[in-house]
């Protein structure tokens, strides 16, 4: 029996964003107290600007990385001059190419959980899984769990040690095992309204309800290495040598706020990264679909 190898490669991408004002305005002094989505706050200026730009940036990041496709056959994007652009593989195309698909609702019972752990069980068997879910999802979860207590119907019960009827009633729950550990944590991005929190609940509306990620490491050969490696079944990979780094670069240009660069009347701030995320066994991972 001869083994077979499988090659799996991602193309990294280029995104870029730059911020801008002129010399004129970096003159006019008029500082006013702010506080930024990073915890900072202070007396500024046009600097808040350019905080709330670079924020953005990092969130065009990370978003990259979870929603990015490659170009379609045909496509204005992949008939562009130059050999076209080829895209990328984000974490929720890969998953929903080679791993696995949950649709037409949540799992909400143990029997439906149990065809997810048989599912699993036909893979990796990873022992420890992280679930990354909206808000509903998160709720159905709290109520399977709920509905296992003996003591659940019509009443409530309370647990050992501290848990006493002078404390508040936890009705939330972090994990639970069934021939794995599952833990569970909110997805911040699947519930905010002006990401995919926004997309209808109904089936085949595209909207994701979670994501289960298996924990730990997995080993594979890494081609740039040249020699097998562990790697995160999650991590992002960016283009580096010794003299380029372009994991995270930003520099200043203009003729303003002591750049000399050229004779433009400003500053402006550029921000470049390239980068791929890489999703390793991906038939160890769910993406659970509306």
């Amino acid at each position: 029996i001869e083994p077979r190898f499988t090659q799996f490669a991602n193309q990294p991408i280029i995104l870029k964003d730059s911020f801008q004002i002129n010399g004129s305005d970096m003159a006019q002094i008029g500082w006013v107290e702010v506080s930024t989505e990073d915890g900072t706050g202070g007396y500024l200026w046009y600097l808040k600007s350019e905080s709330e730009t670079r924020l953005r940036f990092d969130d065009y990041l990370e978003t990259a990385m979870i929603e990015a496709v490659p170009a379609e056959a045909g496509s204005g994007a992949a008939a562009l001059a130059g050999g076209g652009l080829v895209g990328s593989e984000g974490i929720f195309y890969t998953v929903n190419a080679r791993g696995n698909v949950y649709a037409g609702g949540n799992p909400t019972t143990l029997a439906d959980f149990d065809n997810v752990i048989q599912r699993l069980d036909k893979q990796g068997a990873i022992e420890e899984n992280v679930l990354f879910l909206n808000r509903q999802f998160s709720f159905d979860i709290d109520d399977m769990l709920a509905a296992q207590n003996s003591y659940g119907a019509g009443g409530t019960s309370y647990g050992l040690f501290d848990n006493d009827e002078e404390m508040a009633l936890n009705l939330g729950f972090s994990g639970f095992r069934r021939g794995y550990d599952f833990y569970k944590t909110d997805w911040k991005y699947l519930n905010d309204p002006t990401m995919r929190g926004g997309l209808s609940s109904v089936a085949g509306s595209g909207s994701v309800n979670g994501l289960l990620v298996p924990a730990g490491s997995t080993t594979v050969y890494d081609q740039i290495l040249g020699k097998n490696a562990k790697r995160p079944f999650l991590h992002v990979r960016y283009r580096a040598s010794e003299t380029e780094d372009r994991r995270y670069k930003t520099w200043i240009t203009g003729s303003a706020g002591g750049a000399a660069t050229s004779d433009i009347d400003e500053m402006q701030v550029n921000y470049l990264s390239e980068r791929a995320v890489c999703t390793m066994g991906a038939n160890n991972f769910v993406i659970f679909n509306a």
